[in-house]
């Protein structure tokens, strides 16, 4: 779904994400770096194949970031849905040569198979949900990577649309609602953006949380 953003621009000259990606890098250099930089860091690193890519996000990457995680888990929240929220978790799959740390991910409808312990994806299934804020060019094909290692759904914001991706038959086709949320019209997501800027977050999810109340399916 390629519906345009009609909000407040952001200057184009305020950059999003600083990058830097590297070719030909080994797996275990990849994990090697990993545990290099430890967990606590402000970068942010995905694999494919031997493309590492070292991303910085700057706060016109990190606003819409937590934006759509606030909407997400409104969404969650208000209709009744268990959600496990893992932010920027490392996903690996050694054998796939698939490494990433996306801006958020989710467990909606495998929420009780990993409730209440640390996911490992040797035996856990991928998070059902990945969102991925890419505003400036990545080189890293994300829906190859995310198709690979199976992710149900991704969303991917480039500052301006929202794109919803359905995995069928291990390829991303587009869809016009979220297969997790089909009773939520994309507009929504771009009026609570635009809300965001323009009142505020707090009287934004005020307002997405009474819409949720009054349209979400009943349990």
């Amino acid at each position: 779904m390629q519906t345009q953003l009609p909000v407040v621009e952001t200057p184009e000259t305020l950059p999003a994400e600083q990058r830097l990606a590297l070719s030909h890098i080994s797996w275990d250099t990849y994990e090697n770096i990993l545990a290099a930089f430890g967990e606590h860091r402000a970068v942010r690193l995905h694999y494919s194949a031997g493309v590492l890519e070292f991303m910085v996000p700057l706060e016109a990457h990190e606003n819409p970031s937590d934006v759509i995680g606030v909407f997400i888990r409104t969404l969650a929240f208000e209709s009744g849905q268990n959600i496990k929220g893992m932010a920027s978790t490392t996903l690996k799959r050694k054998e796939l040569l698939k490494g990433a740390e996306p801006d958020r991910c989710y467990y909606i409808q495998n929420e009780s198979v990993v409730r209440g312990r640390t996911v490992d994806l040797d035996v856990d299934p991928p998070p059902d949900l990945v969102v991925e804020v890419d505003i400036s060019h990545t080189d890293i094909n994300k829906n190859d990577l995310y198709a690979q290692m199976g992710v149900p759904e991704l969303w991917r914001f480039d500052g301006q649309i929202l794109r919803i991706y359905q995995l069928e038959q291990g390829l991303y086709q587009d869809a016009p609602v979220s297969p997790t949320f089909p009773w939520v019209p994309l507009e929504r997501f771009y009026h609570f953006l635009q809300q965001c800027k323009t009142v505020g977050e707090t009287p934004a999810y005020r307002e997405l949380k009474t819409w949720v109340e009054a349209h979400a399916p009943q349990s």
